[in-house]
C-alpha cells in the first residue's frame, strides 16, 4: 500500500486512471478504488491521490473530473455509472468522523451530485437505483439534525417550566396540607365539645332510664294483678292483656335497649265495674267476664281471617334471627297485611343462603361504656361600689355585668316596656332585662327607700335601673310579651318546616312500594331461618331491622344484611334505590312530636297573654301584632294536627304503637336500616373487587410466566442480532496487516451483492443480505504470505493506466500514431491480474 502511494505520487497526473477512455476499465478501476477505501489507511491514500490530481490537472474542485465523467458522458454505460456511484458512496461514508463525512458529502453536493441523483431516480437500471438508494440512506441530513437539536432544546425548556410548575404545585400542596391540618385541629376541638355534650346527654339518658325502670316495676305489679284474673278466666287472656295497652304488649318482646319505655298503666278499675264488650281490646276493663258457653263462641269474620303460613323445614341447622315477631291479630291494618312473602321464595336462592348461614352463632354485641363528664367552674370577684346599693354583692355584680351590655338609657327602657314598643329597645336588651327584674325582697327595699324619701342619686346605676323597673306595673308579663313578639317569627319559621317534614316523610314512608318489597324480602328470609324453630311469622317490628347485621356466617365474613343487599342487587334490582322514596328520613328522625306540641302550646299561651294585656288598655302595637299573627298561629296549629294524625297512622301502618311512638324513634329505624344497607352494599362491592383482583392476579401470573418464556426467546434472538451487528461494525474496515490473497475479490464480490451501508444508516437492509455480507467478511483471515497481493494488483492497475496515459500523450504529440485497441488494453490487464493471482 505504501509502495502504491509512493508510485502514484511520482507519476503525478499522467498515471490517473480517470483519464482512461474505456468505460469498462474505468468501472473496474473505480471498484478497486472503492475496495481500497474499505481497507484501513486506504481512504487517506485515495483522498491524497485525488488531491494530487487536482493540483496537477488544475481542477477548481476536487473530484471535478470524476463528476464530469459521471454527469456528462458521451455514451451511457451502466456498469461505469454503478461503479462511480458506489465509489462516491464509499469514499464519502466509509469514514467514522462525522464532520469529515459531512464535509465530503457537501463537497459532492457542490459538484451537483444531489440534483443529478434526482434526475437518475427515473432511470430503469435496478443496480444503479440500489447504489443511489444506499448513498441516500447513508446521507447526513444536517437540517434534520438541527431541527432535532432545536426540538430537544425546546423540550428541555419545557421540562424546566414543568419542574417550576411542579415546585409551585408542591408549595401549594404544602399550603393545603397546613390548611387541612388547621381545619382538622378545629374539627377535633368541635369533636371534643360534641363528646362533652354527648356525655351530658348520656347522663340525662341514664336518669331517664332509671325513671323508666321505676315505671316498669309499677307496670309489672299491675300485670301481676291481671295475670291472677287471667288464671280465673283463661279464655279472655289475650283480650285482658291487650286491654292493658296494645302498645306495651306488642313491644314486650323487643330486644332493643334504645326504645322509649312505655307509659305507666292506668290504675285498675273498680271491682264492681261492668266489663266492656268483647270486640274492642284497647278499652281497659275491670274483671273480665266468664267465657261464653260452648256453641256461642263468636265466629271470625272474613276480614279477620288470615292465611296460615306453612312451617319451613331447612336442610341444615341455621342461626336464629332475633326479631320481634307480631302475632296475627297485631298484623291487621298494618303494612304486613298487604305483603306476601311466599312469592319471594320463587325468586331468592335459599339454597345458597342456607349454605352460607348453616352454622348458628350470632355475634355478641359489644357493650358500650358510657363516660360521664362534668364541668364546674366558678369565679369570685368583689366590687366595692362608691354609691349606695340595696342589692346583695353577687346580685349587684351580675346586674352590673348585664347592664354593661345595654346601650339604652333608663328612661327609654321604661317607656319601651310601658308601651310594649320593640322599636325603642332591641330584643337582646329585653332578654337581659328579664334577668334583672327585682325579686320580692328587692322590691320591698326599693319601695321603703322611696317611702323614706331618700335621694335616688345616692344609689348606684344598677339600683336606679331596678328601681325604674320596679315602678312599672306588671313588668314581668310585659317583658315576656316583648320577648314573645320579638321571637314569634323566628319560632314560627323553626316549627313550620319541622311539621312539614314530619308530614311529608310519614307519607313517603307509607307510600313507598320499594321499601315494602324490601320488607317482604326480609320477612321471607326471616321465616326461612326461624320457621323450623319458632314457627312462621306474619310480620315483625321495625326494631328487628337492627338485628340483620348481627346474624353472620360462621366465618364472620358475611352478615344477613350483606346477603340481603346482594340478593336485591342480583335478584331484585328494582329495589336497589328504595331509599330514594323515603323523603328526608334523617331530618325526620331528629324531630320530636312532643317538643313540637310543647312549642305550639307555648306560642298559644303567649298569644293568649297578649290578648289579655291588650284587653285592658288596647295597645296599638299589640292590636297590630294580633291582627298579623293570630291567623298564622291557627294555621300552624292546624298543620301540627294534620302531621300528628298522618304520623300516627303511619306508625300504626308499620305495626308500631301510635300513642307512644315518636318520630325520633320511629324514623331512626329507617335511618339505621338504610345506612346498614349502604354499608353492606359497599362491603359487597369491595368483596367483588377483591375477587376480581385475585382472578386478574392469577391470570397476570400466568401471562407473566408465558411472557417471560417469550422474552427469553426474544432476548436470545436480540443478543444474536446485536453480536452480528457488532461484528459488522467492527469488521467494516479491513486492517492492513490482515490483507490476504483474494481479499479485494471478496470485498468486490460483497459490494456487488450488497451496496455499502453504514450501521447508522436510515435503512439497514434485509437480514439475509446482512448475514451474507457478514459471512463473507468473516472469511477474511490473517495470511502474512499474501498480504502484498493488494499492492501488486494496484501496481498492475497503475502500470496499465500509465501505458494508456502515455499513449494519449503520444497521440497529442504525433497525430499520425494511433492508440491501442480497447481489446488489447483489456487483455493486457486481465493477463497481468490472472498471472499474479495464479502465483
Amino acid at each position: 500500500m505504501d509502495n502504491f502511494s509512493e508510485y502514484s505520487h511520482q507519476n503525478g497526473a499522467n498515471n490517473d486512471p480517470l483519464n482512461v477512455t474505456d468505460q469498462r476499465t474505468k468501472a473496474l478501476v473505480l471498484e478497486l478504488l472503492a475496495a481500497i477505501c474499505l481497507v484501513k489507511g486506504g481512504h487517506e491514500i485515495i483522498v491524497e491521490a485525488f488531491d494530487h490530481f487536482k493540483e496537477v490537472c488544475q481542477e477548481k474542485r476536487r473530484f471535478e473530473t470524476l463528476m464530469g465523467f459521471f454527469m456528462y458522458y458521451e455514451e451511457f454505460h451502466v456498469e461505469f455509472m454503478v461503479a462511480c456511484m458506489q465509489f462516491i458512496n464509499i469514499i464519502v461514508h466509509s469514514v467514522n468522523d462525522m464532520n469529515y463525512r459531512v464535509h465530503l458529502q457537501y463537497e459532492f453536493t457542490q459538484l451537483g451530485l444531489d440534483n443529478y441523483l434526482e434526475k437518475l431516480r427515473i432511470h430503469e437500471s435496478e443496480e444503479l437505483q440500489v447504489q443511489i438508494s444506499a448513498y441516500l440512506d447513508n446521507v447526513f441530513d444536517v437540517a434534520a439534525l438541527m431541527e432535532d437539536s432545536e426540538t430537544k432544546t425546546a423540550a428541555l425548556e419545557k421540562v424546566a417550566d414543568l419542574e417550576d410548575e411542579l415546585g409551585h404545585a408542591h408549595n401549594r400542596l404544602g399550603q393545603l396540607e397546613r390548611d387541612a391540618a388547621a381545619q382538622i385541629a378545629n374539627l377535633e376541638r368541635v369533636l371534643m365539645e360534641t363528646r362533652s355534650e354527648r356525655d351530658k346527654l348520656k347522663e340525662g339518658r341514664r336518669q331517664a332510664e332509671e325513671e323508666a325502670e321505676t315505671l316498669r316495676r309499677e307496670s309489672a305489679n299491675y300485670r301481676a294483678s291481671l295475670d291472677e284474673k287471667n288464671m280465673m278466666y283463661p279464655g279472655r287472656e289475650f283480650s285482658s292483656s291487650s286491654g292493658v295497652s296494645s302498645c306495651s304488649s306488642s313491644g314486650g318482646g323487643s330486644s332493643g335497649g334504645g326504645e322509649t319505655p312505655p307509659p305507666p298503666p292506668p290504675p285498675p278499675p273498680l271491682p264492681n265495674a261492668a266489663p266492656p264488650p268483647p270486640p274492642p281490646p284497647m278499652i281497659p276493663s275491670g274483671a273480665p267476664p266468664p267465657p261464653p258457653p260452648p256453641g256461642l263462641m263468636p265466629l271470625p269474620t272474613e276480614k279477620d281471617c288470615m292465611t296460615i303460613k306453612r312451617q319451613i323445614q331447612t336442610k341444615n341447622r341455621l342461626p336464629t334471627l332475633n326479631w320481634a315477631a307480631m302475632r296475627p291479630n297485631q298484623v291487621r291494618g298494618t303494612v304486613f297485611n298487604e305483603l306476601d312473602d311466599n312469592k319471594v321464595f320463587n325468586r331468592v336462592d335459599f339454597n345458597d343462603f342456607e349454605e352460607k348461614f348453616k352454622m348458628p352463632g350470632p355475634p355478641c354485641k359489644d357493650n358500650i361504656s358510657l363516660t360521664d363528664s362534668s364541668l364546674t367552674s366558678g369565679t369570685r370577684g368583689k366590687k366595692k361600689p362608691d354609691l349606695i346599693s340595696l342589692l346583695e354583692h353577687n346580685r349587684l355584680r351580675n346586674i352590673a355585668i348585664s347592664k354593661r351590655k345595654i346601650n339604652v338609657a333608663v328612661d327609654q327602657i321604661a317607656r319601651a316596656v310601658t308601651s310594649l314598643d320593640l322599636r325603642l329597645i332591641p330584643l337582646d336588651t329585653v332578654e337581659l332585662l328579664q334577668k334583672m327584674i327585682p325579686n320580692e325582697a328587692e322590691a320591698k327595699k326599693y319601695k321603703k327607700y322611696l317611702e323614706d324619701k331618700k335621694d335616688i342619686n345616692l344609689l348606684t346605676e344598677e339600683d336606679r335601673l331596678l328601681l325604674e323597673l320596679n315602678k312599672i306595673a306588671n313588668v314581668q308579663n310585659k317583658l315576656n310579651i316583648l320577648q314573645y313578639m320579638g321571637n314569634f317569627n323566628e319560632n314560627l319559621n323553626l316549627i313550620a318546616p319541622q311539621i312539614e317534614i314530619l308530614k311529608l316523610t310519614s307519607k313517603s314512608v307509607r307510600q313507598s312500594m320499594k321499601f315494602k318489597g324490601v320488607l317482604e324480602l326480609v320477612l321471607a328470609i326471616g321465616n326461612y331461618v326461624n320457621s323450623a324453630k319458632r314457627g312462621p311469622a306474619y310480620g315483625f317490628k321495625l326494631q328487628s331491622l337492627d338485628s340483620l347485621t348481627d346474624l353472620k356466617t360462621p366465618d364472620k365474613k358475611l352478615s344477613l344484611m350483606n346477603y340481603i343487599s346482594e340478593t336485591i342487587r342480583t335478584r331484585l334490582p328494582e329495589l336497589m334505590d328504595f331509599d330514594s322514596e323515603l323523603y328526608q328520613i334523617e331530618r325526620a328522625a331528629t324531630i320530636s312530636l312532643e317538643n313540637l306540641e310543647t312549642d305550639v302550646k307555648e306560642l298559644e299561651k303567649g298569644m293568649e297573654s297578649i290578648r289579655r294585656e291588650n284587653g285592658g288598655q288596647n295597645y296599638g302595637v299589640l292590636m297590630d301584632f294580633l291582627s298579623a299573627s293570630e291567623e298564622r298561629l291557627r294555621s300552624l296549629h292546624s298543620q301540627l294536627n294534620d302531621a300528628r294524625s298522618i304520623f300516627r297512622e303511619t306508625a300504626e301502618y308499620f305495626g308500631e304503637c301510635s300513642r307512644t311512638s315518636d318520630p325520633t324513634t320511629f324514623f331512626s329505624f329507617f335511618v339505621r336500616f338504610v345506612k346498614a344497607f349502604k354499608a353492606a352494599e359497599r362491603e359487597n362491592e369491595e368483596q367483588r373487587r377483591a375477587e376480581e383482583v385475585a382472578a386478574m392476579k392469577a391470570s397476570a401470573d400466568t401471562m407473566k410466566r408465558n411472557k417471560k418464556i417469550f422474552m427469553d426467546e426474544q432476548e436470545a434472538v436480540m443478543n444474536e442480532l446485536r453480536n452480528r451487528s457488532r461484528m459488522v461494525q467492527e469488521m467494516k474496515l479491513l486492517p492492513r496487516d490482515e490483507v490476504y490473497n483474494g481479499a479485494l475479490e471478496d470485498i468486490l464480490l460483497g459490494l456487488r451483492n450488497e451496496p455499502y451501508r453504514r450501521a447508522d444508516a436510515k435503512y439497514d437492509g434485509s437480514y439475509q443480505n446482512k448475514k451474507s455480507l457478514l459471512n463473507r467478511t468473516a472469511k477474511i483471515v490473517v495470511e502474512p504470505a499474501r498480504r502484498k497481493l493488494l499492492l501488486d494488483i494496484c501496481a498492475i492497475v497503475v502500470s496499465v493506466m500509465m501505458i494508456e496515459i502515455k499513449n494519449r500523450v503520444k497521440v497529442g504529440q504525433n497525430q499520425d500514431k494511433t492508440e491501442p485497441k480497447k481489446s488489447d488494453r483489456r487483455s493486457t490487464l486481465s493477463r497481468r491480474i490472472s498471472s499474479i493471482t495464479e502465483n
